[in-house]
């Protein structure tokens, strides 16, 4: 079934509207239909996951506009569930080159996509809070020059730049809710406390948590969630997997690891779409 990029900014804003999903973050195309014959509703692109497939350090600017963008097709036309971007800090500090890449992302048939106030400088992680606020704005209305209702998460990284200030962070996810964002999002939370704090503040805009071991789906629900995205996890668990694989036959020169690999047929249902014996 073939949906048109409108059909899937409808289903993905509909996703936002009542109780809680799951936003997992494929890194190429063969993950992508694994997570959509699992029953994921919705796709992310991870930014981490595409710098360190294709050997490069993230958060550094090491991954261009146009190679996150072209990964982002592969990601959208892998399946037919609605797929937003990990977009970063929009490849640029202005805010035309934010607007400009908003618009580009809807051009590869995204039907979200985020901007973030980490500037990839480290000698200045954050940007200031009015610039922060006016590349959210003008991100804002980007997404809305386009003709169908593209999702725009507003990100305060604070937490996740070593500047654990709670108050900042709520004051700037207060104002990009206030510039227009569709959904907001504080990655590194340290405790579900702070996650109610966002929630209540940014009320009753959705939220986005960030999946961590000290939390479940269900106590982040409790706390006023509606979106938990899995970021880079599912693919340094897959890394984790082939290193423990790699590390064993060097060492060791047994393969026992072979045990828990996937069988070759149930990737190859995975990749026609569908679960493995459906």
């Amino acid at each position: 079934m073939n949906f048109s990029q409108a059909d899937k900014a409808r289903r993905f804003r509909a996703l936002h509207e009542s109780g809680i999903f799951v936003l997992p973050n494929p890194w190429d195309a063969g993950s992508a239909r694994i997570l959509a014959a699992l029953g994921y509703e919705a796709l992310a692109t991870t930014s981490a996951g595409l710098s360190f497939s294709l050997g490069r350090r993230d958060g550094e600017g090491l991954v261009s506009r146009n190679e996150a963008l072209e990964h982002s097709r592969v990601i959208v036309e892998a399946t037919d569930l609605p797929v937003a971007a990990d977009l970063e800090n929009c490849f640029g500090h202005e805010p035309e080159v934010v607007a400009e890449t908003m618009r580009r992302a809807a051009g590869v048939g995204l039907v979200g996509g985020s901007v973030e106030d980490a500037s990839g400088d480290p000698d200045k992680p954050i940007y200031d809070f009015d610039l922060a606020v006016e590349r959210v704005r003008a991100a804002v209305a980007a997404a809305r020059s386009l003709p169908f209702p593209f999702t725009l998460a507003a990100r305060a990284e604070n937490f996740l730049q070593g500047r654990p200030d709670l108050p900042d962070t709520l004051r700037r996810l207060e104002a990009f809710a206030a510039a227009g964002a569709d959904v907001l999002y504080a990655p590194g939370l340290p405790d579900l406390d702070a996650v109610r704090a966002v929630c209540s503040a940014v009320a009753p805009l959705p939220v986005n948590a960030l999946a961590g071991a000290k939390f479940t789906v269900a106590e982040l629900a409790a706390a006023g969630a509606r979106r938990v995205s899995i970021g880079s996890s599912f693919h340094r668990a897959a890394m984790g997997g082939f290193l423990r694989a790699a590390q064993e036959t060097k060492e060791r020169g047994t393969f026992a690891w072979l045990g828990e690999a996937m069988p070759f047929a149930a990737i190859s249902d995975y990749m026609a779409g569908r679960a493995p014996d459906a």
